[in-house]
C-alpha cells in the first residue's frame, strides 16, 4: 500500500522538530567570564505538535477519483501540520574560583535562597550574642564580688 499523504507531511514535521531539539536547548553551551568563572545557561523547552488531513469527494457528490497506476482509486487529499517551541530560561549554574552557584531566575526562588542563606547567619550571630552576654553576666558578677 502506498504512503498515506499525512505519513509525509507528519515525517517532514517531526524532522523539523527534531533539528530544532538537542541537549544545547535545555543546557545551554556554556559561557567564561572575564574573571575565569564558567557560565551555563539552563531552560525549560516545551513543544506542541498538531497533525491532521482529509480526503474529499467530488462537488457533484461523485467521486472525482483519479486511478492509481495500480488501479486503486484515490481521492483528493488536503492536511496540514504546525508545531509550536517555548524556551523559558530557568537558571543559570556558575563554576569558578572553588564554587559551583546555581543562580535561578525566578525571582520568588531568590528569594526563598536569600533566606535560606540568611538562616545561617542569623544563627551564628544570634549564638555571639548570647555568648558575649553571658561573658558581661561573669564579668559582672566579678566586679561585684571585688
Amino acid at each position: 500500500m502506498p504512503d498515506h499523504p499525512i505519513q509525509g507531511l507528519m515525517k517532514t514535521t517531526m524532522e523539523s522538530i527534531k533539528e530544532m531539539v538537542d541537549v544545547n536547548t535545555i543546557v545551554g553551551d556554556p559561557v567564561e567570564s572575564l574573571d575565569g568563572q564558567v557560565i551555563i545557561p539552563i531552560s525549560r523547552v516545551s513543544f506542541g505538535f498538531a497533525s491532521g488531513g482529509s480526503e474529499f469527494k467530488g462537488t457533484n457528490g461523485n467521486n472525482n477519483n483519479e486511478q492509481h497506476s495500480s488501479g486503486e482509486n484515490k481521492l483528493p487529499f488536503g492536511g496540514g501540520t504546525g508545531a509550536g517551541v517555548s524556551i523559558q530560561p530557568v537558571a543559570f549554574i556558575v563554576v569558578g574560583n572553588g564554587n559551583m552557584k546555581l543562580l535561578p531566575v525566578d525571582q520568588n526562588a531568590n528569594i526563598l535562597n536569600s533566606i535560606l542563606d540568611l538562616i545561617p547567619k542569623m544563627t551564628s550571630g544570634i549564638q555571639n550574642k548570647l555568648k558575649g552576654n553571658e561573658a558581661k553576666g561573669k564579668n559582672a558578677d566579678n566586679c561585684d564580688n571585688s
